[in-house]
């Protein structure tokens, strides 16, 4: 199938999923930004629950029919000393956020002025992580809706909260103290699954 997504910051396990049952892909590029989407957020397993790493973003004129692809990064917050601190924090003792780590360093070390270049980005370095490779094409122009005979409109995945998908439970850092969380950011399953993460993937059931 070819699919149509956002690019999001360290996307979620349904994203991925999506990507890795996916014969094509293309990025959605001409959209406006929206608000408490994955569009600039990720969730993680901390020892304290489910927990939000934001992106700080610059709000301007006209913010709310900005296109997501001119949104920039707010640089007067150390975002990412704290993200990276706080995955630190839940994954140091996972299986395999040794092995990864100097994979992902780059991109909290990196000072990006957009948004989509920096989540673009994210989603590289999770491919090669993932030993996944693939080739893309991105929006010209944007469509409200989409002819489903020829793509899969997985556009609704960044929003969280039209995101139905329930997977199949992995051994997770904290599940011991509150269960398995299910559908966080693919680093999630990346950094207790490691090289088993791409088989769950693509057995995953997706909610169309």
């Amino acid at each position: 199938m070819n699919i149509l997504i956002h690019p999001s910051y360290f996307p979620s396990i349904s994203h991925f999923a999506a990507i890795a049952q996916s014969e094509g892909i293309t990025f959605e590029m001409e959209d406006n930004f929206q608000k408490q989407t994955n569009r600039n957020r990720t969730y993680i397993y901390s020892p304290n629950g489910i927990q939000l790493l934001n992106i700080p973003i610059k709000h301007s004129n006209g913010y709310n029919h900005q296109k997501t692809k001119e949104i920039k990064i707010e640089q007067e917050f150390d975002w990412q000393k704290q993200h990276f601190k706080s995955l630190e924090a839940a994954y140091r003792s996972s299986p395999f956020f040794e092995y990864f780590e100097d994979d992902l360093l780059p991109i909290f070390q990196k000072k990006h002025n957009f948004l989509m270049d920096l989540n673009l980005e994210a989603f590289d370095i999770v491919c090669k992580c993932l030993r996944m490779k693939l080739e893309f094409d991105h929006t010209t122009e944007y469509f409200h809706e989409i002819d489903n005979s020829k793509q899969i409109d997985f556009r609704y995945l960044v929003n969280g909260k039209k995101d139905h998908s329930v997977f199949e439970p992995y051994t997770q850092v904290f599940d011991d103290k509150h269960g398995f969380l299910n559908n966080l950011s693919v680093l999630d399953l990346l950094f207790n699954e490691g090289k088993f993460a791409m088989e769950y993937l693509k057995n995953q059931i997706l909610i169309q």
